[in-house]
């Protein structure tokens, strides 16, 4: 299989930060009600909101529970959600950049600049750090009955830029341009992904002994945790010494 390392550590980072359920199906009915209220209600005319459907199934989000964010999201009276991006400097000048879904902004920029205060981090004007990333596309596929050789040969057709096979899960990267590609591919095999998103990638990482890793990952999850923020990511390095520790 091709691939690197980096894609499957990337997933195990996302894994365990979003260990809560709770917190899973808060970020996914957000999403669900925004797209919603960008193109209806109807996924068949709504590729946003067809996409996040499936990542509702892929993370076994009850069916009642989808219909009422959908219901929400056309609800004209509802309070309106906006998306907004937040960058910033961690510890050790580990660069942090923070995806949110809010109701109300102000609230939202407080507590993110309190986070990195509070942490030893500094946040920054946004644009400041978006050069240090790629959007790529990132989809979470259970092997099954696939025949790994097979698969791959499909979906590099479709723009597949790196695979990787890990604990019985394909992990596949393509570029931002390439994301709906894919979601066709995998719509033509009768495949449904565990998830799909578009995730911000650095484009190189910094290593950090494990007690200085520890005080930005430590800033990492106190910003997953505040209810309006989507996704975080960072240029921290990864490796196996660190999670083992983790």
């Amino acid at each position: 299989m091709s691939g690197h390392n980096k894609w499957s550590t990337i997933k195990r980072k996302k894994g365990a930060l979003d260990a809560k359920r709770s917190k899973i199906f808060s970020k996914i009915i957000k999403d669900i009600t925004i797209s919603v209220k960008e193109n209806g209600p109807d996924p068949e005319h709504n590729p946003r909101l067809r996409l996040a459907i499936a990542n509702a199934k892929g993370a076994s989000m009850p069916k009642e529970t989808i219909q009422r964010a959908i219901n929400k999201g056309a609800d004209k009276d509802a309070a309106a959600l906006l998306e907004t991006t937040y960058e910033g400097k961690g510890p050790h000048g580990i660069a942090i950049f923070v995806d949110a879904t809010t109701d109300n902004i102000q609230r939202t920029v407080s507590n993110v600049r309190a986070y990195f205060n509070k942490h030893g981090g500094e946040l920054g004007k946004n644009g400041s750090l978006n050069y240090l990333f790629d959007r790529k596309g990132i989809f979470v596929i259970p092997k099954g009955e696939l025949n790994p050789e097979e698969f791959e040969m499909e979906v590099i057709d479709a723009g597949a830029e790196d695979i990787v096979l890990e604990e019985d899960m394909f992990t596949i990267a393509t570029a931002m341009e390439d994301f709906g590609n894919m979601m066709k591919k995998l719509e033509q095999l009768n495949i449904e992904p565990e998830s799909a998103s578009l995730q911000r990638i650095p484009k190189t990482t910094e290593t950090l002994d494990i007690d200085s890793a520890r005080k930005v990952l430590k800033l990492i999850d106190i910003i997953e945790e505040d209810e309006d923020v989507q996704n975080v990511y960072h240029n921290l390095t990864l490796t196996d010494e660190l999670m083992e520790e983790l």
